[in-house]
């Protein structure tokens, strides 16, 4: 056997291969996700009344405030408070120049083994839970199904997810309300804005080991190729939505994991939502939780399989689609 039989072999091998693995991908993925959440996660405790349990709201009900702020946090008691002090005076400002102003913060325990939930609870007892409510989960779940969860229980007209860490400033908020604006010019108000950290690029580079931006430039590429082009920053934790918006993209979305702001813009393009990008001030924080080359390359996987789901119809969009 010569070479280029070989080679031949090996190329019908691989495709054998590939043929196989598109199939099991197939068969295995549940063409619309998992929607359901734990009896205990459908509730709220109020610390100012012995504990007493409230159901939350669902985002398929009416809006009834202005703004819901939604605080994924996972194993977050150290950084937590810091991201809440900031957040709740710039809220609590608001509402003294604009009392019409109604907001809520609902921290999502995301299954942590710390005292993320205690210290959580301790700014319901301090502000209410009218504005700050905690959703702990039974199990950890991933960043994605924290947020999702945490839109699901919401009652605002828009609807921002931040991170735990403070990275972003909070007070940004403003440009992304600013830009919703601004792109809502359709009948059914569906738009999403995303803070971006394009412009510190150069400055991450500088401060940055040369592995390290291997690994970002390296994973840029990837989202370009498989995820939503056009967004210079997909994975800045800082993300504006109108209602309706909310409604159809977490009630689509697929990925729980760190990939799944992804999966969002993937499912706001293809329904041809409006999508706006605004330059945020952001610093890095100690404490992440992503450890770069194994995380990077777990949402580069996750990326492509996001692709690949989509292209052979193993998963698909329904914007009628609602959580129970």
């Amino acid at each position: 056997m010569d070479f280029v039989q070989l080679f031949l072999l090996l190329v019908v091998f691989l495709l054998i291969c590939g043929i196989i693995a598109v199939v099991i991908i197939y068969i295995t993925s549940a063409p619309y996700p998992d929607l359901s959440r734990h009896e205990e996660e459908k509730y709220y405790v109020d610390p100012n009344k012995s504990d007493a349990k409230q159901p939350f709201p669902s985002l398929h009900d009416p809006a009834s405030i202005d703004l819901s702020v939604i605080v994924p946090a996972y194993n977050e008691e150290d950084r937590l408070p810091v991201m809440l002090n900031e957040a709740l005076e710039y809220l609590q400002d608001r509402q003294k120049e604009t009392p019409n102003f109604r907001y809520e913060v609902i921290v999502v325990d995301d299954g942590s083994t710390d005292k993320t939930t205690e210290v959580a609870l301790l700014y319901s007892q301090k502000y209410g839970t009218d504005k700050v409510r905690v959703l702990t989960f039974v199990s950890n779940r991933g960043k994605g199904g924290a947020v999702r969860l945490g839109m699901f229980s919401a009652r605002g007209q828009l609807l921002l997810f931040a991170d735990a860490d403070a990275a972003t400033t909070f007070s940004d908020i403003k440009k992304l309300e600013t830009e919703v604006k601004r792109i809502d010019k359709q009948e059914d108000h569906l738009a999403i804005v995303c803070g971006s950290r394009a412009h510190l690029q150069n400055e991450a580079v500088a401060k940055r080991s040369l592995f390290r931006t291997f690994l970002m430039y390296g994973f840029h590429i990837v989202v370009w190729l498989f995820g939503v082009r056009g967004i210079k920053d997909t994975q800045c934790g800082f993300k504006l939505l109108t209602r309706p918006a909310a409604q159809i993209v977490f009630s689509n979305l697929h990925v729980e994991k760190w990939a799944f702001d992804v999966d969002l813009l993937h499912i706001a393009r293809h329904l041809n939502m409006a999508i706006g990008e605004v330059a945020v001030n952001w610093q890095e924080i100690e404490g992440s939780k992503m450890v770069p080359l194994l995380s990077w390359l777990q949402m580069g996987k996750d990326l492509i399989l996001i692709w690949l789901r989509y292209r052979i119809g193993a998963w698909k969009i329904d914007p009628k689609l609602k959580a129970q």
